[in-house]
């Protein structure tokens, strides 16, 4: 059985699919994640991904047993082995259109690397977070760089270092989602969420992703000259023409289903 159940479409879905195993992450797990989102990320009408978790739990983190024999490799071979999980939070980062995660249950270690790196996080009320790594004699470190710009130092300094549960308002409070959902409307939102962005022009979304990615790292001479170049291009396309023309004339965009 796959670990994962992925439907293509504009509106793309991944299901983590080890409900048995609380859905840990293995090796072939993180694999099978950063193949699908290279092939969907390739795909011309993809307009937003959601991600999900069979079973009672989104995901318990990295598996344990994978985990305790990767601990046996010789070094370089240790190295590309914990290369995979930064690879497979590339490949979600850099999907080129909004990655929405729906998550419920248990949300462990790994689990928040793959919720960090998604654009828009929604958790199910009763959800349980926890950056459990140094319960384990290891730590958050892969995942660190997903997860420190949308939590903060501070907060990491508690939540990896005491390695205590907390629930969705905290999550929310810091960062790490935006919404805290009842559990039997958490596929509606998500539904919903997805909803918007496709009534949202495809190049403005892909560029306005691109933007956000890119203007952190821009030295700040560059920044201005960036965005106006952006605009001034998005402005002057067919997409742009059009989304413009319609609001004028008060009709939809071609591109609104």
């Amino acid at each position: 059985m796959a670990d994962l159940l992925v439907s293509p479409g504009p509106v793309a879905k991944i299901s983590l699919n080890r409900p048995q195993a609380r859905n840990a992450m293995s090796d072939r797990t993180l694999r099978e994640l950063s193949a699908a989102f290279r092939d969907l990320s390739a795909r011309e009408d993809l307009r937003c991904v959601v991600v999900t978790g069979e079973g009672p739990d989104f995901c318990a983190g990295a598996d344990i047993e994978w985990m305790r024999r990767a601990g046996t490799l010789p070094p370089e071979e240790g190295k590309k082995d914990a290369a995979l999980l930064a690879e497979m939070l590339s490949a979600v980062d850099q999907c080129p259109v909004p990655v929405i995660v729906a998550a419920q249950g248990n949300v462990f270690g790994g689990g928040l690397g793959l919720l960090a790196a998604c654009d828009v996080a929604l958790l199910a009320e009763g959800a349980r977070l926890c950056f459990s790594e140094c319960r384990l004699g290891i730590m958050p470190a892969v995942i660190s760089q997903w997860v420190l710009p949308k939590i903060g130092a501070a907060n990491a300094r508690r939540y990896f270092l005491t390695a205590e549960v907390f629930g969705p308002v905290e999550a929310v409070h810091m960062g790490l989602a935006q919404e805290a959902v009842a559990a039997d409307k958490l596929s509606e939102r998500a539904r919903a969420l997805a909803g918007l962005i496709v009534n949202n022009g495809p190049r403005a979304v892909r560029t306005a992703k691109a933007v956000l990615r890119r203007l952190p790292d821009l030295p700040s001479g560059q920044r201005l000259d960036y965005v106006v170049e952006t605009l001034v291009a998005l402005r002057s396309s067919p997409e742009g023409q059009e989304g413009l023309s319609a609001f004028l004339e008060k009709r939809p965009a071609s591109w609104v289903k």
